[in-house]
């Protein structure tokens, strides 16, 4: 439990509210329901374990804040999340009542212990650890089915690391969903790809091999298609985007679209992840420069290059 007034207010409230949720309990000396709720708020706090941030304001003291959140009557409190108040009460409310109030609007303890693995799997990832990564990754998605970014990570790590069976199985829930997601339909050309290049039972596929039927016949699209699965399981991204465009720029709907539907997968693998909000820097410029009066986004290469190719297929497909 944390005392706020206007000088931490943005740093323990605002900016910790885009982190977990904020119940900000407004209350006074003087009040007696208070001296009832405060030490209840206190005990559902250690009881639900990090899942919300407990802080409080004396009306008395910080009365520009009461003001602000149109405090007319103690005890009230106000719950924050991402940096707003999402809802509140006033009064003693029963223990019961108060639990009903938080669950209705906090993450399951499920959800937090799921997203926990997640961040420590990209900590083990980046110290170059992938098989304790996969362990946290399936640590999650066994805590929460429902964590799609857990998904997505586990499964395209298990491709990145050849257990593709194991990928397939990851991968199906996903693909069952309606609608089904961008980034899982990505995964799962990726592994049609590694598949096509797997089943070769003459040697490693090599993209040289399709150039003769390529030159011979610039309409042999299985060629061109196989070339391209070759290039993209070798990490050949631009090359097999260039000619997945050439058979989509001849024919759009040849093969049910595997073509275009390869390279907005491509597209899609390629795309950089979006950096995590940074409380800290809420209501401020990220990842920017400040240039007579307007940020200026930082260029990302290949946040550029899957810019480019976006606006190649583009126009291709009008």
């Amino acid at each position: 439990m944390i005392n706020v007034t206007l000088e931490n207010f943005d740093a323990e409230v605002v900016a910790a509210s885009h982190q977990i949720p904020v119940l900000v309990d407004f209350w006074a000396p003087w009040c007696g329901p208070c001296k009832v709720i405060g030490p209840l708020l206190e005990k559902v706090e250690a009881e639900y374990d990090g899942r919300f941030k407990l802080v409080k304001i004396d009306s008395d003291q910080e009365q520009e804040l009461s003001q602000a959140f149109g405090i007319r009557s103690i005890p009230t409190c106000v719950l924050m999340v991402g940096g707003k108040p999402v809802d509140g009460f006033m009064g003693a409310v029963p223990e019961g009542q108060l639990k009903t109030f938080l669950d209705k609007h906090l993450p399951a303890a499920e959800v937090l212990e799921a997203e926990e693995e997640v961040d420590e799997a990209q900590a083990l990832l980046e110290a170059g650890d992938p098989q304790a990564a996969l362990h946290k990754l399936h640590s999650a998605l066994s805590a929460d089915p429902g964590n799609d970014d857990a998904r997505y990570d586990y499964v395209r790590l298990l491709i990145e690391n050849n257990l593709l069976e194991d990928a397939e199985q990851a991968l199906e829930p996903a693909l069952k969903a309606i609608p089904r997601q961008i980034r899982f339909e990505a995964l799962e050309q990726f592994l049609h790809a590694i598949q096509f290049v797997e089943k070769d039972e003459r040697g490693a596929w090599s993209p040289e091999q399709f150039d003769a039927l390529i030159a011979a016949n610039k309409r042999d699209f299985d060629a061109r298609l196989a070339k391209a699965r070759v290039l993209m399981v070798g990490g050949n991204w631009t090359a097999a985007m260039d000619e997945l465009l050439e058979i989509v720029m001849r024919d759009k709907a040849w093969n049910n679209a595997v073509p275009r539907k390869t390279f907005v997968a491509i597209l899609e693998l390629l795309t950089p992840p979006k950096p995590k909000a940074d409380p800290a820097a809420a209501g401020k410029s990220a990842g920017g420069i400040e240039l007579m009066g307007k940020v200026v986004a930082e260029v990302d290469p290949q946040a550029q290059l899957v810019a480019t190719y976006r606006r190649k297929l583009s126009m291709a497909l009008n």
